[in-house]
């Protein structure tokens, strides 16, 4: 019988992937809050839609890091009615938008940079 060597590696997931993941966990999220309107409608009294919340905060933090974005969107699930907009997917697209802005800033900088010229020494 053959054993396959266990190691240590570490699984890494892309930035890309990690986006997409929250992006689809944010659009589930919403939607169940959305479609399952009666049992969500209680705002902050409804332990379920506060599990889906603290959940929800928890693997957005895990998969992005943390991010302003999302506090309001905590916050304001909290309150009755107010689960109607989507803000898991509102604060995920706004971190991308910022993602995005960064990365062209830091290009964009990289390239202005001059390249160091050769000293002569006499």
């Amino acid at each position: 019988m053959k054993y396959s060597p266990v190691t240590d590696d570490k699984i890494t997931i892309s930035p890309r992937s990690r986006m997409q993941a929250a992006m689809v966990l944010a659009i589930l999220a919403d939607a169940l809050q959305i479609l399952v309107f009666p049992l969500f409608i209680a705002g902050a009294a409804s332990p379920a839609d506060d599990a889906l919340d603290l959940g929800m905060a928890a693997v957005l933090t895990y998969l992005l890091g943390w991010h302003w974005e999302f506090l309001p969107s905590f916050v304001a699930k909290l309150v009755p009615g107010v689960d109607l907009v989507p803000f898991w997917t509102l604060a995920v697209a706004n971190v991308y938008r910022k993602s995005k802005k960064d990365a062209v800033t830091i290009e964009a900088s990289r390239l202005e940079q001059p390249r160091p010229t050769e000293v002569r020494r006499p």
